[in-house]
């Protein structure tokens, strides 16, 4: 613990050597999950506070500030003099005081091997008329914490949640704070009715009345020495109150019974709120431990809540309508023909595994996603549907936990957040959107850098330790790093090119031997020909989407 204060202490001494505020406009932030992603009040802008990075052999956190130009499509980096800590799992919430404040508060720090943990207790505030931070310093406020959710209500503040971990033990909470915005005062909840269980992670949404709904989310208790179980929550509560918002107001949990399909349990997942008095839930991981290893099933579907109606739905993409009327005029004969040719190949439907990722030590994970296989889509009507199927599905975001959201006007933002192969983790840095009101296609605003992905082995490096203080700076130097990595690795064997006009299918043919050579040697002798033709067919769908 005091080596931590002492490297967080050290760190607040260089932030302290800021003294002006410098806007730079810079390429797409680094890779990172559990970070915060929130719209700006009053300007088309969504505000990106720090969050994570794991290398494989480090942990690095962040306290950069980054803004997101949405109608120039830019990012921006915004260094503000004294800003709070490094941190991740924090939470952050706007209002539209004084021409907008965004506030942060708790979150943790990680020491660089990621073994020992600080949690936050502090509250602060960014000032975004003048780009200022403020530390508002008030007794009796919650315990340090991360995971826990926090949303703004009747010129309060509302904390619910989280969990502290130290070395020898951790500790979930189902405590519930309130910090008032006018008087700068915390004040401890004590709602009568029976409330959730400890949990961090949980979906917290506030409706209209400032009523505040909280679901799901994830907790793990010891059940003998060096055993814990881990426990999916999956129920659902109301917290109420009466009042207009004051101190003195009495609030009580009831529990909530929605109708409609819920989403499949998960942790992970990211939470916002859409328009129509709707909350939303994107991504997540659902972990199976299987013999001696846990695979996990990551997710990028969209549940819906309806505040109003007490009613879970699923997300449906409905396609874009110009795509729907040019599929009508002739180009499913030609989607047709195109998956015909797949099917003679693969009758048993390979596109059911297209997100099927392999490591370069072989290490293999099937991310869950609702696919139709060709068999499937002979008995749909002959819709747009058909064509998705055979000639690669639309634009989406890959399936991952730990995203960071925020809404804007109706369009929901996705940025970065991670997914695993086997023991790697892949953390991403890209930024995808949908229209909340038509649900008819994600956009890619930022793509992924494949360049930007780096993942050292604990034997590769025996010097890391030497650079601790500059690993935890921030994201550069692993992307200069792995840039280099992967050209090196690019240099030794080119995939086979996509031709002009040369259709998924085509391509597959033309180079699937290739592809199969090349996923056998990374799977090893031992792997099953069924599997690493899937694997195969999956690097080589990657290969296409990401060359065209």
């Amino acid at each position: 613990q005091e080596d931590l204060e002492a490297l967080i202490a050290e760190f607040q001494t260089l932030d302290a050597k800021k003294t002006q505020v410098i806007e730079t406009s810079c390429a797409a932030p680094s890779p990172r999950l559990n970070g915060s992603l929130s719209a700006h009040p009053e300007k088309d802008e969504l505000i990106l506070f720090g969050g994570e990075y794991f290398n494989g052999q480090k942990t690095y956190l962040y306290n950069e500030l980054y803004v997101y130009n949405i109608r120039k499509n830019s990012w921006s980096k915004l260094e503000i003099p004294n800003p709070p800590p490094r941190r991740c799992a924090h939470q952050a919430v706007v209002v539209p005081t004084a021409g907008g404040q965004l506030w942060v508060f708790g979150g943790e720090f990680a020491s660089p091997n990621g073994e020992q943990f600080y949690h936050y207790k502090d509250l602060w505030v960014l000032h975004l008329a003048t780009k200022t931070w403020e530390q508002i310093k008030a007794l009796g406020g919650p315990s340090g914490r991360s995971g826990h959710r926090m949303v703004a209500c009747k010129k309060q503040l509302i904390i619910f949640g989280g969990f502290h971990e130290s070395a020898r033990d951790y500790i979930y909470y189902n405590d519930v704070y309130a910090f008032s915005l006018d008087s700068f005062t915390w004040s401890k909840l004590a709602p009568s009715g029976i409330g959730p269980a400890p949990r961090s992670g949980c979906q917290m949404a506030v409706t209209p009345e400032c009523s505040i709904i909280v679901y799901g989310g994830y907790s793990k208790q010891r059940i003998k020495k060096d055993v814990d179980k881990g426990t999916l929550h999956t129920d659902m509560f109301l917290l109420k109150t009466e009042g207009a918002g004051k101190e003195e107001d009495k609030w009580a949990w009831s529990r909530l019974n929605p109708s409609g399909v819920k989403p499949t349990p998960r942790s992970g997942f990211s939470v916002a709120i859409g328009p129509n008095n709707r909350s939303l839930l994107f991504g997540g991981v659902h972990d199976e431990e299987e013999e001696e290893s846990i695979e996990g099933d990551f997710f990028n579907d969209i549940y819906f809540y309806d505040m109003g109606k007490n009613r879970w739905f699923p997300g449906q993409l409905k396609g874009p309508k110009s795509e729907k009327r040019k599929r009508r005029r002739g180009r499913q004969a030609e989607a047709e023909g195109a998956r015909e040719e797949m099917e003679k190949q693969h009758p048993q439907g390979p596109l059911e595994i297209v997100k099927e990722v392999v490591a370069e030590d072989g290490t293999v994970m099937t991310i869950k996603q609702v696919i139709s296989a060709p068999a499937e889509e002979k008995e749909r009507s002959e819709s747009e549907e058909e064509e998705d199927g055979a000639l690669g599905q639309q634009v989406e975001p890959c399936p991952r936990s730990n995203a960071m959201l925020a809404v804007k006007h109706g369009i929901l933002y996705v940025y970065g957040g991670m997914f695993e192969v086997g023991d790697r983790q892949f953390t991403l840095s890209d930024l995808y959107s949908i229209d909340l009101h038509k649900m008819e296609e994600w956009k890619v605003l930022v793509e992924m850098d494949p360049k930007a992905q780096e993942w050292l082995e604990e034997s590769d490096s025996e010097e890391e330790d030497d650079n601790d203080m500059e690993g935890a700076e921030g994201g550069e130097e692993e992307e200069e790093s792995s840039e280099e990595e992967s050209e090196d690795e690019e240099g030794e064997e080119a995939h086979p090119a996509v031709q002009p006009d040369e259709k998924p299918a085509d391509y597959l043919s033309r180079t699937e031997q290739y592809w199969i050579k090349l996923a056998r040697s990374n799977m090893g002798p031992d792997a099953k020909e069924k599997k690493v033709v899937k694997v195969a067919h999956a690097m080589a769908k990657t290969f296409y989407e990401d060359s065209v």
